[in-house]
């Protein structure tokens, strides 16, 4: 049974909703929230599931291009004012969605993941970041109550990587990419996982190689992040392991957060 007390708000990079969409449509129906993103759908828009979503029970919008990125909200009630494109940012690829749910601003985010640090694809996501950090503060001024969701595609934190040494000023833990997500914090934005777990082990993805699941060799790098307008309401914070567990998983496992 849902609790109606409660809200449910999840983000998962499915990494291929046309190979994962029975796993989705299992873990709505196991787990009922009330608001999904999901990013790494790699679907054009003419190809996106709505009539399954619709089916179980889940307004959808999305922005998708084939093969690669994709991003959507699968949500209980109509999302409105919905916005495709990270404004201030000419970018063709599709990382980005935001609408109204339930009287929150909701952005659902993929960021770039940079390939390598100083590569041309690394430049781009910092550059990626620093206009979501201009949108952000614009859309706070607007809606404090504003949640962000996504794949960040950043450990905040060593305590957030498996082995710290290893991963040490290596993309996805370089200092400037973690600066980046620092500035987004201090727009007035509560990392929601951390502010119910403070130990290190927790993870959200693991590499499909060398047995990364299975040994615990993983990163914490999807994330909900709250408004401080939201703080009084946040009840608890969750990473659900089980998805990845199942035939032919996503590297990714839903992150949740529950609000008041």
């Amino acid at each position: 049974m849902r609790d109606n007390a409660r809200m449910k708000l999840a983000t998962w990079n499915v990494n291929s909703l046309g190979v994962r969409l029975p796993q989705v449509l299992q873990w709505l129906a196991t787990e009922r929230p009330d608001l999904l993103a999901l990013q790494e759908t790699k679907l054009e828009d003419a190809r996106f599931p709505v009539a399954d979503f619709a089916a179980a029970g889940y307004h959808a919008v999305y922005s998708g291009q084939k093969t690669y990125n994709g991003v959507a909200l699968l949500a209980r009630t109509p999302p409105q004012q919905v916005l495709r494109a990270l404004p201030g940012l000419d970018d063709p690829q599709r990382r980005f969605i935001a609408a109204d749910v339930d009287g929150m601003r909701v952005v659902n985010l993929y960021v770039v993941n940079g390939q390598s640090v100083g590569s041309e694809k690394y430049d781009y996501k910092l550059r990626w970041l620093a206009a979501v950090h201009e949108h952000l503060r614009a859309e706070l001024a607007r809606q404090p109550a504003l949640l962000v969701l996504g794949d960040f595609n950043i450990a905040p934190e060593d305590r957030d990587v498996h082995d710290a040494d290893v991963w040490r000023d290596q993309i996805l833990c370089s200092a400037p990419e973690r600066a980046a997500l620092q500035n987004l914090l201090a727009l007035g934005l509560d990392d929601s996982f951390r502010v119910f777990e403070s130990a290190g082990g927790h993870y959200s993805w693991w590499d499909y190689r060398q047995g990364g699941f299975r040994r615990n060799m993983g990163l914490r790098i999807d994330l909900i992040l709250s408004s401080h307008a939201l703080r009084p309401r946040l009840r608890a914070a969750s990473i659900d392991r089980t998805p990845r567990t199942w035939e032919r998983p996503s590297d990714h496992t839903p992150v949740l957060l529950e609000l008041a």
